[in-house]
């Protein structure tokens, strides 16, 4: 029974992260530089309260699911998916806090707004990481349950 939460945590972690890769990003990337990085700035906080509680739920899930079985595709379904929390702390959170505290003035004016582009484009690119984690542990509990 926890397998089978485990894959639709996993599942709904890979699907908001797919979603943000391949729609979400790329349409923010298309405004202009002021526009998108304020985009980010909202959209982003929430995003990452839930796939960050995704990610948690499904790899604790992956973890029951290998004590109870003993299968241990079931605990490197759970590492996969729970290795999205280490890769964001040690390697998205510079970009992260950068773009965060980059300011934007209420007429949507950004200070540096090259530099800002540059790490929007940074972060897909880092982001399109997470969606790969998500997506192969999503995998690897498919396969299980198959």
């Amino acid at each position: 029974m926890f397998g089978e939460f485990a894959l639709l945590a996993a599942a709904m972690f890979a699907g908001a992260a797919l979603y943000v890769s391949v729609a979400e990003h790329p349409a923010r990337l298309a405004l202009n530089d002021a526009a998108a990085l304020a985009h980010w700035q909202v959209s982003y906080p929430r995003a990452a309260a839930m796939q960050a509680t995704l990610a948690l739920i499904g790899s604790v899930l992956g973890v029951l699911e290998w004590l109870v079985t003993g299968d241990a595709l079931w605990l490197l379904g759970a590492i996969v998916l729970f290795a999205n929390w280490p890769y964001t702390f040690i390697w998205i959170m510079p970009t992260n806090r950068m773009l965060g505290e980059a300011p934007v003035d209420r007429v949507g004016l950004a200070a540096s707004l090259p530099a800002a582009r540059i790490e929007l484009e940074k972060w897909g690119r880092m982001h399109a990481v997470r969606t790969t984690l998500g997506l192969v542990a999503t995998g690897i509990f498919v396969w299980l349950l198959v």
